[in-house]
């Protein structure tokens, strides 16, 4: 029994797992959530849980599903021809706000990029470059959009891990400059 799609009473149970897990994961890391914590937190049955979700790694993953689609969004935040000195505010904010959920986003997006989240986190971001750089008609869309996604996904992962080091505002220029430059590189 799946819930129907735009029913509200699954998106307010969706909504209170969702905070349930960042709530438990603020206290504890990732690992050391059950499942039966989780929904007595939530105030569902365990029953209601698997209504919605396989497992609490794909909570997890729709949890954090909204920082992914901030994170495209932050990364196309400028119009015009980017300044590479220059991220757009949204990069800035997106990687500030990151703080508060790290550990549940280590534990999701591994060093490199990979991971679950790191999965969506690619794909969103692959899909959203190849379609600006289509529109613009700008070259090889498909390698710089590839290029993007793996940069970003990569960089962003193991800043979380600790293996770049800077803090959030340091990262946001880099990864701009990183980015920017990407999609002026001349190619062929």
């Amino acid at each position: 029994m799946t819930p129907e799609p735009g029913d509200p009473r699954a998106a307010r149970t969706r909504a209170k797992l969702r905070r349930a897990l960042f709530d438990e994961c603020a206290e504890r890391p990732l690992a050391d959530v059950t499942i039966a914590t989780l929904v007595r937190r939530a105030g569902v049955g365990r029953a209601t849980f698997y209504v919605h979700y396989g497992d609490l790694e794909a909570l997890a993953v729709d949890a954090c599903a909204d920082v992914v689609r901030d994170a495209v969004d932050a990364l196309h935040a400028w119009r015009g021809t980017p300044d590479p000195a220059s991220p757009p505010p949204a990069l800035l904010d997106f990687l500030a706000e990151l703080a508060p959920h790290a550990g549940l986003y280590r534990a999701l997006l591994r060093p490199g990029g990979g991971g679950p989240l790191g999965l969506v986190l690619h794909e969103d971001l692959r899909a959203r470059s190849f379609h600006e750089r289509s529109l613009a008609g700008a070259p090889e869309p498909e390698l710089i959009a590839s290029a993007v996604a793996a940069t970003f996904a990569g960089v962003l992962a193991d800043w979380l891990h600790g293996l770049v080091e800077g803090d959030s505002d340091r990262i946001a220029h880099q990864i701009w400059r990183l980015l920017v430059t990407l999609h002026r590189t001349p190619l062929g």
